[in-house]
């Protein structure tokens, strides 16, 4: 499913025209990003939590070539399934 898909069917699950649908989910979106970015979670009780995780530097190796690289630390966004959401995805 895209994001245009995803409007269409927040839209018709929620009986509101396509462009508030749209306009909703930019702003979760946005709202998500900036809040992850501060080093804040976003948890949806049953959902999932959207939080920032460290990833320490590495050496890694070039696939193509064997060689040894040095890979920089970095915050990367993960977003950990609540228990419904895993349970509503196995059944």
């Amino acid at each position: 499913m895209n994001k245009l898909e995803l409007v269409v069917e927040l839209s018709r699950k929620s009986g509101i025209e396509k462009a508030r649908a749209e306009a909703f989910l930019n702003s979760f979106v946005e709202v998500v990003e900036e809040v992850v970015a501060k080093g804040e979670a976003v948890q949806l009780v049953g959902f999932g939590t959207f939080e920032l995780k460290h990833r320490g530097a590495r050496v890694g190796r070039n696939p193509r070539t064997g060689e040894k690289l040095n890979i920089p630390a970095s915050n990367v966004p993960v977003f950990k399934a609540g228990k419904n959401f895993k349970d509503i995805v196995n059944k």
